[in-house]
């Protein structure tokens, strides 16, 4: 085992697979959608808003509609349970 794959081990979130368009964030996109416990929903709006400009541009914006779409009805159903 070299160094780099005990770095690589020892600290998942520095490594980065397909792409290098969270790099230049502060805040991972991951560990904001974690420490705060957003839904699945939630944490992909979050994921392609930080990468939209870096990575699939309108394809990216079209997801995160997609994602607000699909939080929405999830809402929706929950409170047509109640």
């Amino acid at each position: 085992m070299t160094t780099k794959d005990m770095f690589e081990k020892a600290f998942p979130q520095e490594k980065q697979i397909g792409g290098s368009h969270y790099k230049s964030f502060h805040i991972q996109p991951y560990e904001f959608i974690s420490k705060n416990n957003l839904s699945f929903f939630q944490g992909n709006v979050v994921k392609y808003v930080c990468r939209y400009l870096n990575k699939n541009g309108i394809e990216d914006l079209e997801k995160i509609i997609h994602y607000c779409e699909l939080e929405i009805k999830k809402i929706k159903d929950m409170k047509s349970k109640k």
